[in-house]
């Protein structure tokens, strides 16, 4: 449940944030009229998410499917991950570009398909990475997607209002931690998939050396608590340097105040 709460958060508070940075940008150069077709478009991504994450169900029953899908998860993620965190400062000024280009001096339906276009394919992204990962979750994973996406939609409230009590920068920061110590759970779990469909040399062999690993394993099912316990420590760790830099910053001006 822990997971999917995890995973659900970080990936809901993204795209609340794209939404927020359109809604932003279309009210400050005076588009308020294309403000219909980001509400078009978030509808299409949510219908379109879903869709996704009901197919790959489907399909998910057997071991070779599971490989695939976690293959495909890892590469979807792993991309994303990095992506997000060599743009995400930038990520406003980038899609007010990207935004500018598809919605200035057009005529009005262009304009109008070029803002709903961009804005799905921004949340489906969002979305499609979700329903991959939750794919990937073991057990019941409903309570933790539910819990996720209201403290996603608390944390965007929070941001919107008090933004400056929030440190996004940590956020992200440990939550991309969280989703990479994740891949690594994957992977663990469809090379043992893979192996279980007969797809690897020594299959037999590889299947049982890796069932200790699998989530249901004498090791496997230690590896989300440990992962969840590590990147708590992590936040823990990085609160206390924040803490001592204030403190040590705070110290210094004191003194230069003196003199």
């Amino acid at each position: 449940m822990l997971e999917a709460f995890i995973i659900v958060l970080r990936e809901g508070f993204e795209a609340f944030l794209i939404v927020a940075i359109i809604f932003a940008y279309l009210r400050k150069t005076g588009q308020r009229w294309l403000l219909l077709s980001v509400y078009a478009a978030i509808l299409a991504a949510v219908c379109s998410s879903l869709a996704l994450g009901y197919l790959i169900k489907q399909g998910i029953n057997q071991s070779f499917w599971e490989g695939v899908f976690g293959v495909i998860a890892i590469v979807f993620v792993g991309t994303l991950v990095i992506h997000m965190r060599r743009v995400g400062p930038h990520l406003m000024q980038r899609m007010n570009a990207r935004l500018d280009s598809v919605s200035v001096e057009r005529p009005r339906f262009l304009a109008y398909l070029g803002v709903f276009l961009f804005t799905a394919l921004m949340i489906t992204r969002e979305g499609m990475e979700t329903a991959l990962m939750l794919t990937q979750v073991r057990g019941r994973y409903l309570t933790g997607a539910l819990l996720g996406l209201a403290g996603a939609t608390l944390l965007a409230i929070a941001w919107a209002r008090f933004g400056h009590l929030i440190n996004m920068k940590r956020f992200f920061q440990v939550t991309s931690i969280f989703l990479l110590l994740f891949i690594f759970q994957i992977a663990l779990y469809s090379f043992h998939e893979f192996a279980e469909a007969g797809l690897l040399p020594n299959s037999e062999v590889l299947h049982a050396a890796t069932e200790k690993f699998s989530p249901d394993g004498v090791y496997g099912k230690w590896f989300s608590p440990l992962m969840i316990t590590f990147c708590g420590l992590w936040l823990l760790g990085a609160w206390l340097i924040d803490r001592a830099k204030e403190t040590s910053v705070g110290g210094i001006s004191k003194l230069e105040g003196a003199r």
